[in-house]
């Protein structure tokens, strides 16, 4: 009986961890990455925020915790703030919260460039039950700019923000083509990072979320798996292909199990410095 006790306190103890790192503030991963800039622009760095993968559903993750995280993005006074999708959360047991309760918490969201936004496989509408215009919507009342295969120019950035690749079909060449005629520095945010491969060989940067990097690592193993047609190959952090490059954020909530392991909750400041 006291094995069996102790055991059991074991088991207890390991889930509260588990679901504790889940809750845990997100950690704050730092790079800088040197891109040509626009002849004409100020030789000034920009500084990015990335956050993404809030999923908004209980018991994990709530408005009152997503309200502390807005107020730590904007402690990192950013120039500009990108979301990476899949604000929709799953149903873990906890409270379920419609689009736009999902996204409220990004009206107090600041930044001198403004907030963009791309949508994920969660705000798809088989789960959210709404389409890209309704979305665009929602987005434009809290002062949000939603791109879907858009082009926007930002100081010396053009960003370009891609339809879902899980669930729609992203124009990647006529999204280039956009990009091309702002005229900046190309930044390219995209909920996924399936559509790296696809990407021009050229200086860009690539912002993407998904993987929640595992969301559970194993010691030893590592992450074992993401849903990701390339498997755990761009699994989690920075990587550089050619001349391109791309940041892979671990997300804010969790989907699935309210839980992680080895995988804490992220959000990213990047600092674009001219080359």
């Amino acid at each position: 009986m006291r094995a069996l006790l102790l055991l059991f306190l074991i088991v207890v103890g390991a889930c509260l961890w588990l679901f504790g790192n889940a809750r845990a503030m997100p950690v704050v991963r730092r790079m800088e990455i040197a891109l040509p800039f626009p002849k004409d622009a100020p030789r000034k760095p920009v500084t990015i925020a990335l956050m993404t993968d809030t999923h908004l559903s209980g018991p994990d993750n709530s408005p009152e915790r997503m309200a502390r995280i807005v107020q730590q993005v904007n402690s990192l006074k950013p120039d500009l703030i990108l979301l990476g999708g899949d604000y929709i959360g799953d149903d873990k047991g906890g409270a379920v919260y419609g689009p736009q309760a999902s996204i409220a918490s990004f009206a107090a969201l600041r930044a001198p460039m403004g907030v963009l936004a791309v949508l994920g496989n969660h705000d798809s509408r088989r789960h959210a039950l709404i389409g890209h215009k309704e979305w665009r919507a929602l987005f434009r009342r809290i002062g949000v700019t939603l791109l879907t295969d858009q082009a926007v120019r930002r100081g010396p950035l053009a960003i370009g923000g891609l339809r879902d690749i899980y669930t729609d079909h992203p124009d990647v060449g006529g999204l280039a083509r956009k990009m091309a005629d702002l005229g900046g520095t190309p930044i390219i945010l995209s909920h996924g990072p399936d559509v790296f491969p696809a990407l021009p060989d050229r200086p860009l940067l690539t912002l993407v979320g998904h993987t929640h990097c595992g969301q559970v690592a194993l010691p030893f193993a590592g992450i074992v798996y993401v849903p990701s047609r390339f498997g755990t190959r761009y699994a989690c952090g920075a990587f550089r292909e050619g001349e391109k490059s791309m940041i892979v954020s671990a997300g804010v909530g969790t989907s699935g199990l309210p839980i992680r392991l080895l995988s804490p909750p992220d959000v990213w400041l990047i600092t674009i410095r001219p080359e």
